[in-house]
């Protein structure tokens, strides 16, 4: 008996380049033995199988896809934390696909990608993974170099703008607004709430 692994995908489209024309697949495996490994790409359709040295079991699953790919100009790599595919999209079209599966069927295992994905109006913009050609040891790390700009807050510097909340000083009593100032007025008599 197999059990579905978590599978994560983004894509990006280009009506011009087959490079940015791709979608990315990480199944989330941790320590995959080796020689279980079982992964089939078809212009049509994905499955993997694979075991899990840690835990034993046998992950495993089969999609058929909602376009097709072209299957030499894919890519994958296999890492102690996942298995990553790049597929490559064989029409070059501008739009995204609108889901990855052929079938209109939500599949619980398969999720979207936060940590690649762009919104296709987004695209244009948006950097590639950095070693995506080939698959390099940190490929599927592409969304982890950002975080670089907290360093120590350095534009708060004591809220300069704030300047302590003085000016406030014109506001004097209310008796010009019409309403007679609010003189005589007992609060205690209105009812909480």
């Amino acid at each position: 008996m197999s059990t579905h692994p978590e599978v994560l995908w983004a894509q990006r489209s280009s009506d011009s380049v087959a490079d940015k024309n791709i979608v990315w697949l990480t199944v989330n495996v941790p320590d995959i033995d080796e020689s279980s490994l079982q992964y089939e790409l078809t212009s049509t359709e994905i499955s993997f199988k694979a075991e899990s040295k840690t835990d034993k079991k046998v992950y495993a699953f089969s999609l058929s896809l909602f376009d097709e790919v072209d299957t030499e100009a894919s890519l994958s790599k296999l890492s102690s934390r996942s298995f990553t595919a790049v597929l490559r999209k064989k029409a070059l079209k501008s739009e995204y696909w609108t889901r990855l599966t052929k079938e209109k069927t939500k599949l619980p295992f398969v999720k979207t990608d936060f940590s690649k994905w762009v919104d296709e109006d987004e695209q244009d913009g948006a950097p590639l993974e950095e070693d995506f050609s080939g698959m390099g040891d940190m490929a599927g790390m592409g969304g982890m170099g950002g975080m670089g700009g907290m360093g120590g807050m350095g534009g708060m510097g004591g809220m300069g703008g704030m300047g302590g909340m003085g000016g406030m000083g014109g506001m004097g009593g209310m008796g010009d607004m019409g309403m007679g100032g609010m003189g005589g007025m007992d609060f205690s008599k209105v009812g909480h709430f």
